[in-house]
């Protein structure tokens, strides 16, 4: 699969430097349907920025078109936050241009009015399980979990204007594949344009307001995160579906594939590529981390819920709304005019592009190169200060200089002077 790289630029923690991803995907042919699905507009819900979030990564579309907003509220979502400024979903009758939120709004909208744009799903997590009959605490007319949410039910519309009935085939696919019966979901309309004052300021009624389908689609908070996101996926596809978009994904349907795809290792390229982190184990702190003398830092990922920003002395990796890493910066002049190096690995010559994680496992060596100083962190003997021509074993390099938790990852920096060049990840297995 073509992985597709995101560049982010970090300087300071606030929202202005994380404003919400938008993809496209599918065919582009305009003749053929676009459905819009948005994740994250509360950022305590990551059921929905998750599910969003995989339809960028791991599946591909034709005969239609699918555009892809996965972290809406991407600020709330690093603070783990359902609103940092407030419940942006009660924003998009009325806004301040005041408001910090004012700018996501106000784009989002732009996006929904798209007269290319003919559907639109919003991914929420919700409390409890939703059931139009009340059952217990859990499971009554008040939850919002597990169901599919129509402001009401029939709109003017060009074309997908039966909301009840759309929503309805979309809860068919959900509940032929439920894991257990109290997951089943429920039509919910809100009969928001009867005078629900609170539903009148959210984006889906936005939406049919001005003509354009919108559902809303709950999993329940009740669940782990990767069940959410294993229903939400069902939803989605149920919609797609009935509009005739066709899609493949990178793995089977089923709660324990979603887990795995969902914390799957995920790859960080830092400075053009010169340098590397992977996204999972790694320790709570890295120091002397190398960052440009002017302390920005720019890295690109595959994934659009990975961020890094500024949090005091420390740049903080996220993804999403979990802590993968702190980094505490070694502040160097910085050349990317060196690309890669040859190496020795379990007795086979490589050459090796800087920003690799390269699996090793038993040994590796590094030749020498014209004035360019090797520092493989964590290894020290009395009178190499430039660690080429060893054949470093994973016994010679401390365990407490390892970037992961299971001690198993290193750091190989390169360098001319105190010029810093770019560094190699070597994984023993």
């Amino acid at each position: 699969m073509k992985l597709l790289l995101f560049l982010l630029p970090i300087l300071l923690f606030s929202k202005e430097n994380f404003p919400f991803s938008f993809f496209k995907k599918g065919d582009n042919n305009l003749s053929k349907p676009t459905a819009l699905f948005i994740g994250g507009v509360q950022g305590d819900e990551p059921g929905g920025f998750h599910a969003a979030a995989l339809l960028v990564t791991n599946y591909s579309f034709s005969n239609g078109n699918v555009w892809i907003v996965p972290n809406l509220n991407f600020y709330s979502i690093i603070k783990r936050s359902r609103g940092v400024y407030g419940d942006m979903n009660r924003k998009f009758h009325d806004i301040s241009k005041n408001d910090p939120d004012y700018e996501s709004v106000k784009r989002v909208k732009k996006l929904i009015l798209k007269p290319e744009v003919d559907l639109i799903v919003h991914l929420h997590d919700g409390s409890g399980f939703y059931n139009p009959k009340y059952i217990d605490k859990e499971h009554n007319p008040s939850r919002w979990g597990q169901c599919s949410i129509i402001d009401q039910k029939i709109i003017k519309a060009d074309k997908y204007s039966n909301l009840e009935k759309i929503a309805t085939k979309a809860i068919e696919n959900i509940n032929s594949n439920l894991k257990d019966p109290l997951h089943r979901y429920y039509l919910h309309n809100t009969k928001t344009n009867e005078g629900d004052e609170e539903m009148e300021k959210t984006l889906t009624y936005f939406a049919i307001t001005h003509g354009k389908p919108a559902f809303g689609n709950e999993a329940s908070k009740n669940l782990p995160t990767y069940m959410r996101v294993y229903y939400h996926l069902l939803a989605i596809e149920g919609y797609l579906k009935y509009m005739g978009i066709k899609y493949k994904r990178t793995f089977k349907l089923t709660p324990i594939n979603v887990y795995r795809a969902i914390n799957i290792d995920t790859k960080i390229n830092l400075y053009d590529n010169q340098s590397v982190l992977p996204t999972k184990q790694l320790k709570r702190r890295i120091n002397f981390f190398p960052v440009k003398m002017d302390k920005t830092l720019n890295f690109k990922s595959n994934n659009p819920l990975i961020s890094v920003h500024k949090k005091g002395k420390y740049y903080k990796v996220q993804y999403g709304n979990r802590s993968v890493t702190l980094l505490k910066p070694e502040l160097l002049k910085y050349d990317n005019s060196i690309k890669d190096v040859t190496m020795i690995i379990d007795n086979r010559i490589q050459i090796v592009p800087f920003g690799t994680i390269l699996n090793v496992k038993k040994t590796f060596f590094i030749f020498k190169q014209k004035n360019i100083r090797v520092n493989v962190i964590g290894y020290k003997k009395k009178g190499v200060k430039n660690e080429i021509n060893i054949h470093f074993r994973k016994n010679m390099i401390k365990k407490r200089f390892a970037i992961d938790r299971k001690n198993k990852i290193y750091r190989v920096e390169f360098y001319t002077g105190k010029v810093y060049h770019g560094m190699i990840l070597v994984k023993f297995l």
